[in-house]
C-alpha cells in the first residue's frame, strides 16, 4: 500500500481536531512532530522488537516533549500503536495541504533558470495566482536546466513557460 493512502486518514483526522482549534497552531505542532519523528534514532526506537508498545510511546513522548498534552500523546499512541510513527512526515504534508485547500490557498513549486529577487518572486507569484485562480504559497528554487523563463507546477497543474520546453516543443515540431 502507498505510504500516501495508509497516512491520509490520520491527517484528515487530525485536521478535524485542528480545525475546531487553532488550524496554524497545529500546523506548527504537526511540522515539529514531523521533523523529529523522521530522525534515524526516533525511528530505531518506534521499531524496537525488545520495547513494548507503551514503553516506545512512553519515550516518544518525552523526546516529542508532549508530556502535558493529552491530545497529541493520544495520537503519538495510536501512531505508535499501529506502527505508523514513520508516516509522521507524510502525515504533515497532507495536513499542510488540507490546511491550505481550506484557506483556499494552494502550495506553488516554481523552478527558475536563475535566482529571482522578493520582489521578482512577489510579482511572479501575484501573476501566478491570477492564472491558477488561487492564494499560493511559493517555494521557489533555481534550475539551470531551464535555460530561460520558469515552470510552475500547482497541485497536478504544470504551466512550463521555460526555454527548455519551447526548444522541446520546436525539436518535436521539426522531426514529425
Amino acid at each position: 500500500m502507498e505510504i500516501a493512502t495508509v497516512a491520509r486518514p490520520y491527517a484528515e483526522a487530525l485536521f478535524k481536531i485542528a480545525e475546531k482549534q487553532d488550524l496554524t497552531q497545529w500546523s506548527q505542532l504537526i511540522d515539529a512532530l514531523a521533523n523529529i519523528g523522521s530522525h534515524p534514532q526516533v525511528l530505531e526506537v518506534a521499531n524496537n522488537p525488545n520495547l513494548r508498545k507503551d514503553q516506545v510511546a512512553e519515550i516518544l513522548f518525552q523526546i516529542f516533549r508532549c508530556e502535558n498534552d493529552e491530545m497529541v500523546k493520544n495520537f503519538i499512541r495510536v501512531l505508535v500503536d499501529n506502527d505508523r510513527v514513520s508516516l509522521l512526515p507524510e502525515i504533515a504534508r497532507q495536513f499542510e495541504e488540507l490546511k491550505n485547500a481550506s484557506q483556499g490557498a494552494a502550495v506553488a513549486k516554481i523552478a527558475t533558470a536563475y535566482p529571482l529577487t522578493e520582489a521578482q518572486i512577489d510579482e511572479l507569484v501575484g501573476k501566478l495566482e491570477k492564472r491558477f485562480g488561487r492564494k499560493l504559497i511559493p517555494t521557489v528554487e533555481v534550475d539551470e536546466s531551464l535555460i530561460g523563463g520558469i515552470c510552475a507546477t500547482v497541485g497536478d497543474e504544470v504551466l512550463d513557460l521555460s526555454v527548455r520546453a519551447k526548444l522541446q516543443k520546436m525539436h518535436e515540431t521539426l522531426v514529425s
